[in-house]
């Protein structure tokens, strides 16, 4: 049986494949703006609620939720369906939404960021694994590019949409807005998609789920906070990492006798998931360190305002969906490796370039070198997922999809502590350093993603050939 007949089987046909889309659409674009909407509101919400020292803790906490819960929802949803999964999340999202609009202070504001988090860890994966059921091999790539430019124009819409709420309404309808649409996206899934999974009695690895969780909560925390809320070398920044690691050994061990495990160990044998999670990692690490320092590049080094840097990065997120909806008819006829390793080599001609850019650079030079990675990014990111997904039926769709974000969301807090890092032992602590200064501590960044882009390149080298794609 062909994995589109097991799609059909599995989701009714009564399902309206046009309208599912946009509320995908919609729900991806209410976590996508919640990653980046914050930003530029950031000052406003600490004048009316305090604790600056504090504010970096909405970003960690809410990407922090959102990767470690990902791996279960990918497992819940082959048991229970992706329907329930879906709203549960956009639920959760709302009522997170909700409390963070009423929020009465920073630490409270923070606990709220995660509620949004853990409801924005079952949105994105699901999203994506409802496309792959939904969709045919020939058409997901056309699909994926669609919710892929959802991630790019809210990277240019949030900040501004944060900067106008904040300014002529209040910070927290930069909140409060999400609920109608929580309950507009909500209405078009139940309305429009119908699925009929097995109803077999499911059996939940408990044991796995948190051990799991917990232990990946605490390496990515680790990552994220080392050498800004702790030193690296102390017993905080030692002992996350160790207290993760056993909890991750402990995962393994139970894993291996669970009857129906949360995150079955076969995901981290088989060559084409293995290899697409290794992409995916890349594609974290790369993502996080352009869209941290290009802007800040082109502001601090070539001295624009940030709305000229926002342009300029989002000719990044203009070549993704662009080359993502070319990329199915590319992997139907030369297969997945030959596009992955053609979008691979994409991104790293770009990547290598951003480290020729120096004080005496031009905007458009910048921008023509993140449509370049952007184009490379569409076709290594969206064929390698897809050929994890049609590797699967799907019973096991949701967790090879989940496990795919879950490596991406690595390769984030990855970028994270290592950019963070390298970028703090230039400056010296500096408090305004100069364009040159700057310069030359983003010049070693660019250089790292391009490091970044090389391995990913490699990665894709070891995807299966044409006569394995399926």
């Amino acid at each position: 049986m062909t994995t589109v007949e097991v799609d059909r089987r599995s989701i009714g046909l009564r399902s309206e494949r046009g309208p599912v889309l946009l509320s995908l659409m919609l729900s991806t674009a209410l976590v996508a703006l919640d990653s980046t909407i914050i930003a530029t509101a950031v000052l406003t919400i600490v004048g009316d609620l305090g604790g600056f020292a504090q504010f970096p803790w909405l970003f960690s906490i809410y990407l922090l939720a959102q990767a470690v819960s990902v791996p279960v929802y990918g497992k819940l949803a082959d048991l229970f369906g992706r329907k329930p999964i879906m709203l549960w999340g956009i639920a959760v999202f709302g009522v997170g939404s909700v409390l963070c609009g009423l929020a009465w202070s920073m630490p409270a504001l923070i606990v709220f960021r995660a509620v949004q988090g853990l409801g924005a860890g079952a949105v994105q994966p699901m999203s994506l694994t409802i496309a792959g059921d939904i969709y045919t091999l020939a058409e997901r790539a056309k699909a994926q590019a669609y919710l892929a430019s959802v991630w790019g124009i809210s990277a240019v819409l949030g900040p501004t949409l944060g900067g106008l709420f904040s300014e002529y309404l209040s910070w927290r309808w930069i909140f409060l807005i999400n609920v109608p649409l929580c309950g507009l996206a909500a209405w078009m899934l139940l309305r429009n998609f119908t699925e009929t999974p097995d109803r077999t009695r499911p059996r939940i690895d408990y044991p796995g789920a948190i051990l799991l969780t917990g232990g990946a909560a605490l390496l990515i925390l680790g990552l994220l906070e080392g050498g800004q809320a702790w030193a690296w070398d102390s017993p905080v920044g030692i002992g996350v990492f160790v207290v993760g690691a056993a909890m991750l050994a402990g995962f393994v061990a139970v894993e291996l006798r669970a009857a129906d495990p949360i995150l079955p160990l076969w995901v981290l044998t088989r060559r084409v998931l293995v290899a697409s999670s290794l992409v995916s990692v890349g594609v974290g690490a790369i993502v996080m360190g352009l869209t941290s320092y290009v802007p800040t590049f082109v502001q601090g080094v070539l001295g624009t305002g940030a709305l000229v840097a926002g342009f300029a990065l989002a000719t990044l997120t203009i070549g993704w969906p662009i080359s993502a909806s070319l990329a199915g008819r590319m992997y139907l006829r030369v297969g997945f490796r030959a596009t992955a390793l053609t979008g691979g080599a994409l991104a790293l001609v770009g990547c290598a370039a951003t480290g020729l850019l120096d004080v005496e650079a031009r905007v458009w030079q910048v921008g023509a070198i993140c449509f370049v990675i952007g184009a490379g990014m569409g076709l290594i990111a969206s064929p390698t997922l897809i050929a994890a997904q049609a590797s699967v039926d799907w019973s096991e769709r949701g967790v090879v999809t989940s496990a795919n974000m879950f490596a991406r969301s690595i390769g984030s807090a990855v970028g994270v502590a290592i950019f963070g890092a390298m970028v703090n032992s230039r400056l010296g602590g500096a408090a305004a350093p100069t364009a040159a200064q700057l310069s030359g501590a983003l010049h070693a960044v660019f250089l790292a993603v391009g490091a970044a882009a090389a391995a990913m390149l490699v990665a894709a080298a070891f995807m299966p050939g044409r006569d394995s794609d399926r």
